[in-house]
């Protein structure tokens, strides 16, 4: 047996043995319009994970990782997955935040902000976007003001996944006056608890409210909490996001198998699978998701793996409703109830949206890969 299939056989039966007794209720709980389910109970899961060794396995051991591998981490984030595991709630530490500091960042900031994060004690959020610059990243209009000893920070983020939940927050802003676009921004630590920072919950489509606003009106962090030198932010920025498109996606595209599996049993349940336009469009979401599986695999663009699974789910949230059928466009029950199948349709309108639009998307792999000409810009 390799090594990578002991692994896999290590952390399989581990999850068999520990989803069980109070964690049992867990499976198949929060995720993308789910947030909100079970949230201190699977931050109770996070933590025993934890306990166990089992958060951050692609670190290095000196961080407190597992070393693993690449075919390793695959075959964790498959297996959690196949388990039907809950929705990790220390995702943007773990796969965002963590790989960022351990390259790119100070060993006193390691010291400081590695190891709770791999303990699932202290939990983060991304502050990026903002209200006029959203995919348009260079755009940021946050600043901030080194005095004394602290950065004042001065703006607005939206779309800050799981802002109420965290403690802390990763800010890209504008540290030199005057400057534009890619050039003078900076990347910065900032603690959430104190003055000068409010969140705002935005109710989606479905109800739920796992995006925020967030204004900082005078907020400070530490001097020493700038990764990488003030004004190099958007490199820092930019490695962040490569890792945010690393292999946990697919253990996303198991999620998605699993959707794809559970809608093609209800079609042949139902009746809609003998519709030869369904059967077609069933046939095209498997064919798309093995093309998904294999593009991740060979380590296709990030930017061209983000726009086609975002369409792909997309769509699939579309077919579910063609499966279901009229009664699909009616809350499951009153005020405002959905079903899995309503909330995947309303969710998955985001999915072409967060985390860089299809628009852009489609003007980075034209500029930066393909080597077209630049877009006119005002």
């Amino acid at each position: 047996m390799s090594s990578v299939e002991e692994f896999r056989t290590e952390i399989r039966g581990w999850l068999k043995t520990h989803l069980s007794g109070s964690f049992a209720a867990l499976r198949g709980r929060g995720g993308p319009g789910r947030e909100h389910e079970a949230f201190a109970e699977r931050l109770t899961w996070e933590r025993h994970l934890a306990a166990h060794g089992w958060t951050c396995v692609g670190w290095p051991k000196e961080y407190g990782g597992r070393g693993a591998s690449i075919a390793e981490q695959i075959a964790f984030h498959e297996e959690y997955a196949l388990a039907d595991a809950p929705a990790r709630v220390n995702h943007i530490g773990e796969q965002l935040l963590g790989p960022t500091l351990v390259d790119h960042g100070t060993e006193e900031q390691k010291a400081r902000f590695l190891p709770p994060i791999r303990a699932a004690r202290e939990l983060w959020c991304q502050g990026y976007s903002e209200p006029g610059a959203g995919s348009d990243l260079a755009a940021v209009r946050t600043r901030a003001t080194l005095t004394g000893g602290s950065w004042v920070i001065d703006g607005q983020k939206i779309w800050t996944s799981l802002a109420h939940e965290a403690q802390w927050c990763f800010v890209l802003a504008r540290t030199e006056p005057g400057s534009r676009r890619h050039t003078g921004l900076s990347y910065l630590l900032v603690p959430l608890d104190q003055p000068g920072v409010e969140i705002r919950p935005i109710v989606q489509l479905t109800g739920t409210s796992e995006f925020n606003e967030v204004f900082f009106d005078g907020a400070v962090t530490d001097a020493a909490h700038v990764v990488g030198a003030p004004g190099d932010g958007w490199r820092i920025a930019m490695a962040t996001l490569g890792y945010e498109r690393g292999v946990s996606t697919l253990g996303q595209q198991v999620g998605f198998r699993r959707e794809l599996d559970a809608l093609v049993a209800l079609a042949r349940r139902n009746g809609a699978a003998a519709d030869p336009d369904i059967r077609d469009r069933l046939t095209r979401a498997w064919a798309g998701l093995e093309a998904l599986r294999a593009g991740a695999l060979r380590g296709t663009d990030p930017s061209a793996a983000k726009l086609y699974w975002s369409h792909w789910h997309r769509d699939l949230g579309e077919l579910a409703l063609e499966v279901c059928g009229p009664a699909a466009t009616l809350a499951a029950a009153a005020p405002y109830e959905l079903d899995d199948w309503q909330r995947l349709f309303l969710f998955s309108r985001a999915d072409t949206v967060y985390a860089g639009s299809s628009e852009i998307q489609r003007n980075i792999i034209a500029e930066r890969v393909l080597g077209l000409p630049k877009e006119p810009r005002p």
